[in-house]
Protein backbone atom coordinates (compact mmCIF):
# COMPACT_ATOMS: atom_id res chain seq x y z
CA UNK A 1 0.00 0.00 0.00
CA UNK A 2 1.25 3.68 -0.99
CA UNK A 3 1.80 5.69 2.21
CA UNK A 4 0.21 8.97 2.22
CA UNK A 5 2.85 11.32 3.53
CA UNK A 6 2.63 15.19 2.79
CA UNK A 7 4.25 18.20 3.84
CA UNK A 8 2.77 20.53 6.70
CA UNK A 9 1.53 23.37 6.02
CA UNK A 10 3.64 26.36 6.11
CA UNK A 11 2.19 29.16 3.61
CA UNK A 12 5.38 29.30 1.74
CA UNK A 13 4.35 26.46 -0.74
CA UNK A 14 5.33 26.82 -4.07
CA UNK A 15 1.99 24.81 -5.24
CA UNK A 16 -1.40 24.22 -3.45
CA UNK A 17 -0.95 20.89 -1.76
CA UNK A 18 -2.28 18.91 1.21
CA UNK A 19 -1.23 18.17 4.42
CA UNK A 20 -1.60 15.43 7.06
CA UNK A 21 -2.04 17.42 10.22
CA UNK A 22 -2.55 16.28 13.96
CA UNK A 23 -4.81 20.09 14.62
CA UNK A 24 -6.56 18.66 17.43
CA UNK A 25 -4.44 20.22 19.88
CA UNK A 26 -6.35 23.01 20.41
CA UNK A 27 -4.29 26.24 21.26
CA UNK A 28 -6.16 29.31 23.09
CA UNK A 29 -4.67 32.14 21.47
CA UNK A 30 -7.96 34.04 21.52
CA UNK A 31 -10.78 34.11 24.09
CA UNK A 32 -13.38 31.31 23.55
CA UNK A 33 -15.77 31.43 20.59
CA UNK A 34 -19.43 31.46 21.30
CA UNK A 35 -21.24 28.93 19.69
CA UNK A 36 -22.98 31.76 17.26
CA UNK A 37 -20.04 32.79 16.39
CA UNK A 38 -18.54 29.83 15.41
CA UNK A 39 -21.86 29.12 13.30
CA UNK A 40 -21.25 32.25 11.73
CA UNK A 41 -17.44 30.70 10.82
CA UNK A 42 -18.81 27.65 9.58
CA UNK A 43 -21.46 28.91 7.75
CA UNK A 44 -20.35 32.15 6.52
CA UNK A 45 -20.66 32.85 2.34
CA UNK A 46 -22.94 30.01 2.23
CA UNK A 47 -25.65 31.59 0.86
CA UNK A 48 -29.42 31.48 2.64
CA UNK A 49 -27.46 30.35 6.03
CA UNK A 50 -29.42 31.59 8.92
CA UNK A 51 -28.13 32.66 11.86
CA UNK A 52 -29.69 32.67 15.29
CA UNK A 53 -29.29 33.26 18.64
CA UNK A 54 -30.48 30.25 21.16
CA UNK A 55 -33.80 32.03 22.15
CA UNK A 56 -34.63 33.29 18.59
CA UNK A 57 -37.08 31.78 16.22
CA UNK A 58 -36.85 32.73 12.78
CA UNK A 59 -39.76 33.71 10.58
CA UNK A 60 -41.47 32.20 7.81
CA UNK A 61 -40.51 34.86 5.44
CA UNK A 62 -36.79 34.60 6.08
CA UNK A 63 -36.32 30.98 6.50
CA UNK A 64 -38.16 27.95 4.05
CA UNK A 65 -40.06 25.39 6.33
CA UNK A 66 -38.59 21.92 5.60
CA UNK A 67 -39.00 18.55 6.98
CA UNK A 68 -36.35 16.12 6.70
CA UNK A 69 -36.99 12.26 6.47
CA UNK A 70 -34.55 10.14 9.15
CA UNK A 71 -33.86 7.42 7.66
CA UNK A 72 -31.78 5.93 9.85
CA UNK A 73 -32.30 3.82 12.61
CA UNK A 74 -29.51 4.24 14.69
CA UNK A 75 -29.99 6.21 17.85
CA UNK A 76 -27.07 8.31 17.41
CA UNK A 77 -28.56 10.27 20.84
CA UNK A 78 -28.20 7.30 23.20
CA UNK A 79 -25.09 6.62 21.97
CA UNK A 80 -23.99 10.09 22.87
CA UNK A 81 -25.55 9.31 26.12
CA UNK A 82 -23.84 6.93 26.52
CA UNK A 83 -20.59 7.38 25.46
CA UNK A 84 -20.23 11.22 26.70
CA UNK A 85 -19.55 10.04 30.30
CA UNK A 86 -16.48 8.32 29.04
CA UNK A 87 -14.94 11.12 27.14
CA UNK A 88 -13.12 14.33 28.80
CA UNK A 89 -11.74 17.74 28.13
CA UNK A 90 -7.25 17.56 28.23
CA UNK A 91 -6.30 21.35 29.52
CA UNK A 92 -2.80 21.87 28.85
CA UNK A 93 -1.65 25.56 29.45
CA UNK A 94 -2.82 27.48 27.35
CA UNK A 95 -4.16 24.86 24.79
CA UNK A 96 -6.72 21.66 24.95
CA UNK A 97 -7.48 18.35 23.53
CA UNK A 98 -9.58 15.78 24.41
CA UNK A 99 -9.11 11.66 26.07
CA UNK A 100 -11.00 8.84 27.39
CA UNK A 101 -11.36 7.32 30.57
CA UNK A 102 -9.34 4.03 31.04
CA UNK A 103 -10.05 3.29 34.45
CA UNK A 104 -12.59 4.29 37.27
CA UNK A 105 -10.08 6.03 39.28
CA UNK A 106 -8.56 8.33 36.98
CA UNK A 107 -6.82 6.84 33.78
CA UNK A 108 -6.70 8.35 31.09
CA UNK A 109 -5.85 7.86 27.17
CA UNK A 110 -5.31 10.59 24.85
CA UNK A 111 -2.68 11.82 22.45
CA UNK A 112 1.30 12.81 23.02
CA UNK A 113 1.22 15.86 21.24
CA UNK A 114 -1.27 17.03 23.28
CA UNK A 115 0.56 16.95 26.39
CA UNK A 116 3.83 16.83 25.16
CA UNK A 117 4.69 20.31 26.01
CA UNK A 118 2.42 20.61 29.16
CA UNK A 119 5.07 21.83 31.41
CA UNK A 120 3.61 19.48 33.88
CA UNK A 121 0.75 21.93 34.38
CA UNK A 122 -2.50 19.37 33.07
CA UNK A 123 -6.07 19.46 34.06
CA UNK A 124 -8.74 16.94 33.50
CA UNK A 125 -12.01 18.38 32.92
CA UNK A 126 -15.10 15.91 33.12
CA UNK A 127 -18.04 15.63 31.18
CA UNK A 128 -20.14 16.58 34.77
CA UNK A 129 -18.26 19.29 34.80
CA UNK A 130 -15.92 19.08 37.24
CA UNK A 131 -12.12 19.48 36.64
CA UNK A 132 -9.18 18.05 38.15
CA UNK A 133 -5.39 18.10 38.28
CA UNK A 134 -2.92 15.27 36.34
CA UNK A 135 0.15 13.76 35.60
CA UNK A 136 1.57 11.96 32.98
CA UNK A 137 2.23 8.31 33.45
CA UNK A 138 3.75 7.29 30.23
CA UNK A 139 4.12 8.26 26.83
CA UNK A 140 5.05 6.73 23.95
CA UNK A 141 5.99 9.31 20.99
CA UNK A 142 6.18 6.74 18.02
CA UNK A 143 2.41 6.34 18.65
CA UNK A 144 1.39 9.67 20.05
CA UNK A 145 -0.28 8.00 22.71
CA UNK A 146 0.05 9.01 26.46
CA UNK A 147 -1.57 7.67 29.29
CA UNK A 148 -2.45 10.21 32.09
CA UNK A 149 -3.62 9.82 35.95
CA UNK A 150 -5.82 12.06 37.60
CA UNK A 151 -5.77 12.89 41.23
CA UNK A 152 -8.68 12.08 43.73
CA UNK A 153 -10.99 10.58 40.99
CA UNK A 154 -12.90 7.54 41.80
CA UNK A 155 -16.39 5.95 39.92
CA UNK A 156 -15.45 7.06 36.69
CA UNK A 157 -16.91 5.11 33.96
CA UNK A 158 -14.17 3.96 31.64
CA UNK A 159 -14.91 3.97 27.78
CA UNK A 160 -16.20 0.62 26.25
CA UNK A 161 -13.48 -1.14 23.72
CA UNK A 162 -14.73 -2.81 20.07
CA UNK A 163 -12.22 -4.58 18.10
CA UNK A 164 -11.22 -2.54 15.32
CA UNK A 165 -10.18 -5.80 13.46
CA UNK A 166 -13.79 -6.10 13.05
CA UNK A 167 -14.41 -2.23 11.82
CA UNK A 168 -15.54 -2.22 7.88
CA UNK A 169 -15.57 0.55 5.15
CA UNK A 170 -19.08 2.33 5.54
CA UNK A 171 -19.73 1.64 9.17
CA UNK A 172 -21.40 4.20 11.25
CA UNK A 173 -19.52 6.11 13.85
CA UNK A 174 -19.42 9.34 15.95
CA UNK A 175 -16.90 10.81 16.81
CA UNK A 176 -16.12 12.78 20.59
CA UNK A 177 -14.42 15.29 22.11
CA UNK A 178 -13.56 19.39 22.34
CA UNK A 179 -13.48 20.70 19.18
CA UNK A 180 -12.33 24.52 19.70
CA UNK A 181 -13.04 24.29 23.30
CA UNK A 182 -16.69 23.26 22.88
CA UNK A 183 -16.32 20.14 24.99
CA UNK A 184 -18.97 17.21 24.66
CA UNK A 185 -19.43 17.71 20.76
CA UNK A 186 -20.47 14.92 18.81
CA UNK A 187 -20.48 14.16 14.99
CA UNK A 188 -21.46 11.02 13.28
CA UNK A 189 -20.47 10.26 9.53
CA UNK A 190 -19.37 6.93 8.20
CA UNK A 191 -15.40 4.65 8.04
CA UNK A 192 -14.54 6.09 4.77
CA UNK A 193 -11.29 3.67 4.43
CA UNK A 194 -9.17 1.07 6.40
CA UNK A 195 -5.58 0.46 7.01
CA UNK A 196 -4.41 4.20 5.74
CA UNK A 197 -0.69 4.52 5.70
CA UNK A 198 -0.32 8.64 6.75
CA UNK A 199 2.73 10.09 8.41
CA UNK A 200 2.13 13.37 10.21
CA UNK A 201 5.04 15.71 10.28
CA UNK A 202 7.12 16.69 13.46
CA UNK A 203 6.40 19.94 14.71
CA UNK A 204 5.94 22.10 18.16
CA UNK A 205 4.89 19.40 20.18
CA UNK A 206 6.25 16.69 17.84
CA UNK A 207 9.83 16.14 17.83
CA UNK A 208 9.62 14.00 14.84
CA UNK A 209 7.15 12.36 11.93
CA UNK A 210 4.56 10.09 13.21
CA UNK A 211 3.17 6.87 11.55
CA UNK A 212 0.35 4.53 11.97
CA UNK A 213 -2.20 2.37 9.51
CA UNK A 214 -5.39 4.60 10.78
CA UNK A 215 -9.00 4.06 10.33
CA UNK A 216 -9.92 7.49 8.11
CA UNK A 217 -13.76 8.88 8.92
CA UNK A 218 -15.60 11.57 7.18
CA UNK A 219 -16.92 12.56 11.01
CA UNK A 220 -16.26 15.94 11.38
CA UNK A 221 -12.61 16.40 13.32
CA UNK A 222 -11.17 19.86 14.20
CA UNK A 223 -9.01 21.52 16.54
CA UNK A 224 -9.78 20.06 20.13
CA UNK A 225 -10.66 16.91 19.16
CA UNK A 226 -6.93 14.74 19.48
CA UNK A 227 -7.08 12.10 21.90
CA UNK A 228 -11.08 11.98 21.99
CA UNK A 229 -13.06 9.22 20.81
CA UNK A 230 -14.25 7.43 17.20
CA UNK A 231 -17.23 4.98 18.32
CA UNK A 232 -19.34 2.76 16.36
CA UNK A 233 -23.34 2.52 17.02
CA UNK A 234 -22.68 0.70 19.86
CA UNK A 235 -20.91 3.11 21.43
CA UNK A 236 -17.86 0.81 22.01
CA UNK A 237 -14.42 2.56 21.10
CA UNK A 238 -12.43 2.13 17.39
CA UNK A 239 -10.15 4.88 17.39
CA UNK A 240 -8.81 7.34 19.00
CA UNK A 241 -8.91 10.43 16.59
CA UNK A 242 -5.84 12.19 15.78
CA UNK A 243 -4.94 13.46 12.79
CA UNK A 244 -6.84 15.31 9.80
CA UNK A 245 -5.85 16.17 5.92
CA UNK A 246 -6.29 20.12 5.62
CA UNK A 247 -5.56 21.89 2.55
CA UNK A 248 -2.49 24.10 2.81
CA UNK A 249 -3.28 27.14 4.16
CA UNK A 250 -1.32 30.40 4.59
CA UNK A 251 -2.80 31.35 7.74
CA UNK A 252 -1.35 27.83 9.31
CA UNK A 253 -5.09 27.03 10.15
CA UNK A 254 -6.87 23.38 9.89
CA UNK A 255 -10.18 22.35 9.96
CA UNK A 256 -12.36 19.57 8.71
CA UNK A 257 -12.59 18.76 4.98
CA UNK A 258 -14.73 15.02 6.32
CA UNK A 259 -10.95 13.36 5.87
CA UNK A 260 -10.14 12.70 9.34
CA UNK A 261 -7.83 9.91 11.10
CA UNK A 262 -8.02 7.85 13.87
CA UNK A 263 -5.50 5.34 15.63
CA UNK A 264 -7.08 1.92 15.73
CA UNK A 265 -8.44 0.83 19.20
CA UNK A 266 -6.50 -2.48 18.79
CA UNK A 267 -3.21 -0.68 18.45
CA UNK A 268 -3.95 1.43 21.41
CA UNK A 269 -5.11 -1.14 23.30
CA UNK A 270 -1.60 -2.57 22.88
CA UNK A 271 0.18 0.31 23.86
CA UNK A 272 -1.80 0.84 26.98
CA UNK A 273 -1.42 -2.27 28.25
CA UNK A 274 2.52 -1.67 27.82
CA UNK A 275 2.32 2.27 28.76
CA UNK A 276 -0.35 1.72 32.29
Amino acid sequence: MTEQSFPAMSGSLVEPQPAVVAPKFWRRTAPMLTAAALVAGLFGGVTGAVIASPDSTPTTSSVSAQTIANTSTLDWSAVASDVLPSVVQVNVGNGLGSGVILSADGKILTNNHVVASSGGQITVKFNDGRELPATVVNTDPTSDLAVLQVSGASGLTPIKWANSGSVKVGDAVMAIGSPSGLQGTVTTGIVSALDRKVTVPGETRRASSVSYQAIQTDASINPGNSGGALVNAAGELIGINSAIYSPASSSGEAGSVGIGFAIPSNTAKQIVDRLS
